[in-house]
């Protein structure tokens, strides 16, 4: 499925999210990034929306420019963060807030090497966090992310590509 079947899939009370699929998987419109973190950070979206058609269609395009070392980079960056999101939001969330001060003991090897950019990786990091829902990882992530150099504009941006990516899925799902 590829990107005009995935906005074609989409029902007329989707109108915006059709629209705004069309805009932020380009540079255009999403400022400060470039097209390979546009893609990476699309398709670390996607793997987080858990949808099937969503995955299937952003890989379709995601392909046609990352690398195969960059897509398993995307895939590692979404697992990670899959693990981490929950583990920190608990720690955020919990009333006893000593569980934040014990070791995680969880192994995280990959966010030291992750065989891309390290800016990119937190990008896809941010995007998929913001999916999952833990403001702690979000917080860590723009913060790296800024030390980069990476504008405002360009952090907004990866958000605004997770958001419409996960408000397709929420879309796809309904209609199934």
């Amino acid at each position: 499925m590829s990107i005009k079947e995935l906005k074609s899939a989409l029902p007329d009370y989707a109108k915006d999210i059709k629209l705004n699929l069309g805009s932020v998987l380009t540079e255009e419109g999403s400022a400060g990034l470039s097209q390979s973190q546009i893609a990476m950070i699309a398709l670390g979206s996607a793997f987080a929306t858990k949808d099937r058609f969503l995955i299937q269609g952003i890989t379709e395009s995601a392909e046609t420019v990352l690398s195969e070392d960059e897509i398993d980079a995307v895939k590692s960056a979404t697992t990670i963060m899959a693990m981490n999101n929950i583990y920190y939001r608990f720690t955020h969330l919990v009333s006893d807030k000593s569980y934040g001060t014990m070791p995680a003991k969880l192994r995280m090897n990959v966010i030291a090497n992750p065989g891309i950019e390290k800016i990119d990786f937190e990008l896809i990091s941010l995007a998929v966090s913001a999916i999952e829902g833990c403001g702690l990882c979000v917080d860590s992530h723009v913060a790296v992310i800024a030390k980069h150099g990476v504008s405002k504009e360009g952090i907004q941006s990866s958000i605004r590509i997770a958001a419409t990516l996960n408000a397709v899925a929420q879309a796809l799902d309904i209609e199934r």
